[in-house]
């Protein structure tokens, strides 16, 4: 299940649909980056609707671990036209995203 959930989540940016990226996310959702925070419903919007005009792509998986309900990531993205190393973490509750963190170091 928690595999399924990853794949929703590489679709979603993948097709830039913003509805099917927040379905992924629990309620009582939280994003963190170094730069930014985004808490609930409203500012995860906000967050994603910003982060799909930036039109990332997903170009490689490089390494993924799932261990019971979270998942480590790292990818090759392209991010507003730059190369980037992506890594983060979901860690899920009810079968959606819980917790996530995130972080990009230019290649």
């Amino acid at each position: 299940m928690i595999n399924e959930l990853f794949e929703r989540q590489l679709d979603a940016i993948a097709e830039g649909d913003l509805e099917a990226l927040l379905s992924q996310y629990h309620e009582d959702a939280i994003v963190i980056r170094l730069d930014r925070v985004a808490k609930g419903a409203d500012e995860i919007r906000a967050f994603f609707a910003g982060y799909l005009e930036l039109e990332p792509r997903v170009a490689e998986i490089k390494a993924l671990q799932v261990v019971d309900d979270t998942i480590f990531y790292n990818a090759v993205m392209t991010i507003a036209g730059n190369q980037v190393s992506a890594y983060g973490t979901l860690v899920t509750r009810d079968n959606r995203i819980w917790r996530q963190t995130a972080s990009a170091v230019p290649l």
